[in-house]
């Protein structure tokens, strides 16, 4: 999708309005308003993450452009003005936050690391590919200033700033922002290959003696150390080519019209009584709503397809595409389930080989024109090299699928939403002896599907190698969300998924897993950005797996609770199950910066496996069970927090254990700034990354990171 660039040139009008505003015509000064309050709160909004701060930003921006406004000697630079007067208070909210912090009070408002925040979130709207995420991981290692001006220059890309108001902005001319603009992207470019090289696995052996000591910051110190070793080291330098510019990382998103966005507010938007009712009552607040969803770009219709096998409509036209939508078609999302938490699925592929829609049909040839009706005619013609996108909607199969056909190293298989839109896989009508998905392949990356109702597993993956599986929703199932097994499961990636719901009335608590890998062993598989919770049983299980894994950042939360009122009710669901069964006796696999809360069970569980398991900065708080139950690993335990569980800990003799909370006497809430979990358990990010958040956040840096990302 092309990007748009808006021309912010002055009009005559909005000159004149100007003037006449000067002057005291209120009719025209709302005018104004009417058309740049989207804008104004779209920068707002991306700035601050969308946070109930925005309205007080806005509001304080609009008091302060109509007290100040007769002094506006240029009113062509009206916009301009306004954007900077608007950046100033962004400037001194953060400045606050930030203080408070340094004072050691609660943070007035999320996220904890405002500075951080505030970049990630403006280029996390776009995020599409892995260089996208490392671009967003990038972003929080540059400092705080140039970490606005990276948003600031995103929007500046995209078209929704001219470098005239990055000037203004800044208070610097326009030679001097292109001066700031060129230091802040070699900054950003050392720090993207860093990025890659701590992802890489394996990771360099040099770097590795690099970071030993390293608490996972991002602080400048380290930043200069890590850039220094990935320039001068032989193997890290190559992580520093091949890097797409930044530019073309932000391309795809289309601008919404401003004259859309403020139709969008109705009638009273262009008011001078609604001006007041915002300033006093934020009530316009819905005007700009359309402007700022999705950091502007246009939301796509959803079809849901008809339950009793009638004929759908057509595919509703995306908003603002000039197509008219067919007479009687209104766009309407996908109703979620009941539990389900809200989130983006992120973006998924623009182009692709392969067309699935709910309304198409398997006699199709595949193209957009003529979508097939199922994913399982798309797997059964896809090749090596190809993408199949599957259009908004649901779909209600009643086969299972299979997939079987591999893509290559350099030419992999994907598997996608498509754009914005919003699959939905229900299950409910294969047979409860079939698993809904079984995939027999490799180098196949899956994305952006929701999948729910199945009654046994819903995703089965058996042997499967160098599979990418990101930014899923799979719940309400049986069984399980997401299964790895067998032997030969070598170097998967499951990354910013959520595994809930997921129950067997037929086994009450005893059956309902999140995410489990297990029944087999293959090294390189790495678990990271995931949540699991509200199963029955484990959120995360990892039983029976002879090799070990990587698992880091993720959050397992609430399972083991009988939330559906089931009879006979037995669980000790854990968050984290890391151990048990022979296979799995000496895994050493390697959890960092986790995170398990109000879990029936166990925080985190070896099941009295003896693998040399490493786990550093984790977090278990308010479970069940014991926070950390370690009885039998002989493995390493380093600057982890347990609070408000059962017991903190239950640890082997032979394990070495340094720092950690039960060490330190760190043993109640006041470790946490935060003990309210409803950030953490939010909607995600646009991109699918966990939303940040200061909860369980430590004063004293042990424990996990859960700033989102």
């Amino acid at each position: 999708m092309e990007t748009r660039r808006h021309s912010h040139q002055p009009t005559p009008e909005v000159d004149a309005l100007v003037r006449a505003a000067q002057e005291g015509s209120e009719a025209a000064f709302a005018q104004l308003i009417s058309v740049h309050l989207p804008v104004l709160r779209g920068f707002v909004g991306r700035a601050l993450n969308g946070h109930a701060d925005v309205d007080d930003v806005v509001q304080e921006t609009l008091v302060r452009a109509l007290h100040g406004l007769a002094g506006l000697r240029e009113p062509d630079k009206f916009r301009s003005w306004l954007l900077a007067i608007a950046y100033r208070e962004v400037q001194a909210l953060l400045r606050r936050r930030t203080s408070d912090l340094s004072r050691g009070q609660e943070p007035v408002a999320e996220p904890a690391d405002p500075d951080g925040d505030f970049a990630e979130r403006t280029v996390s709207e776009l995020m599409l590919a892995d260089q996208r995420r490392e671009l967003v991981e990038a972003a929080r290692w540059l400092d705080g200033d140039d970490q606005r001006l990276l948003s600031l220059w995103w929007q500046e890309t995209v078209g929704q700033l001219s470098r005239a108001d990055l000037a203004a902005m800044l208070s610097v001319n326009a030679k001097h922002v292109a001066v700031r603009v060129q230091r802040m992207r070699a900054q950003l470019e050392a720090v993207r290959a860093v990025v890659r090289a701590l992802r890489a696995a394996p990771r360099c052996p040099d770097l590795d003696e690099v970071v030993q000591g390293w608490n996972g910051v991002a602080d400048p110190l380290w930043r200069k150390r890590l850039v220094r070793h990935v320039r001068d080291c032989a193997s890290c330098h190559r992580y520093a080519r091949g890097l797409v510019t930044p530019e073309d990382l932000l391309l795809g998103i289309v601008a919404l019209p401003l004259a859309a966005a403020s139709a969008a507010g109705g009638a009273k938007a262009g008011s001078w009584a609604a001006v007041q009712q915002y300033l006093s009552h934020k009530a316009v607040a819905a005007a700009a709503a359309v402007a700022v969803a999705a950091g502007g770009v246009i939301a796509y219709a959803v079809l849901e397809a008809p339950a009793n096998g009638d004929t759908a409509p057509a595919f509703v036209a995306p908003a603002g595409s000039g197509r008219p939508s067919p007479v009687g078609a209104s766009p309407r999302a996908a109703a979620p389930s009941a539990s389900a938490t809200p989130g983006a699925v992120g973006i998924g592929v623009n182009a692709a080989d392969i067309f699935v829609a709910p309304n198409g049909s398997d006699t199709g040839d595949g193209s957009a024109a003529r979508p097939y009706a199922t994913l399982g005619k798309a797997v059964a013609v896809v090749r090596a090299g190809q993408t199949i996108a599957l259009r908004g909607g649901t779909y209600r199969p009643v086969a299972p699928v299979e997939i079987s056909t591999s893509g290559t190293a350099t030419q992999r298989i994907t598997i996608s939403n498509y754009r914005d839109e919003k699959p939905v896989i229900d299950a409910s009508r294969v047979p409860a002896d079939k698993w809904m998905i079984t995939q027999r392949a490799d180098h196949v990356t899956v994305q952006g599907l929701e999948i729910m109702n199945s009654r046994s597993h819903a995703y089965v993956c058996r042997s499967c190698r160098y599979d990418v599986f990101q930014r899923l929703s799979i719940h309400d199932n049986v069984r399980s969300s997401l299964m790895l097994r067998d032997d030969g499961t070598v170097g998967n990636k499951v990354l910013d998924c959520d595994f809930f719901g997921n129950r067997d009335p037929a086994a009450p608590g005893s059956v309902g897993f999140g995410l489990a890998v297990t029944n087999g062993s293959g090294t390189g598989n790495l678990i990271r950005g995931n949540r699991a919770f509200r199963n029955a049983d484990d959120g995360f299980h990892f039983n029976d797996f002879a090799s070990p894994l990587t698992v880091e950042y993720n959050r397992s939360y609430g399972n083991g609770v009988n939330r559906w009122n089931l009879p006979g009710w037995h669980s000790d669901g854990v968050g984290f199950s890391i151990g048990g069964g022979d296979r799995a006796a000496t895994a050493a696999h390697v959890l960092r910066h986790n995170a398990a809360w109000d879990n029936a069970g166990h925080g985190f569980d070896d099941g009295d496996d003896q693998g040399a398991m490493q786990l550093s900065h984790n977090t278990a708080f308010r479970n069940g069970g014991v926070g950390f139950f370690l009885r039998a690993a002989p493995g390493t335990l380093r600057d982890n927090a347990a609070v408000g569980n059962s017991a903190p800990d239950a640890v082997s003799a032979a394990a070495t254990s340094q720092g950690n909370s039960w060490q330190t006497g760190d043993a109640t809430a006041d470790l946490f700034r935060s003990t309210d979990p409803r950030t953490a358990e939010g909607p995600r990010a646009p991109d699918g990354t966990l939303p940040g958040t200061s909860f369980l956040a430590t004063r004293t840096g042990i424990g996990a990171d859960l700033s989102g990302g």
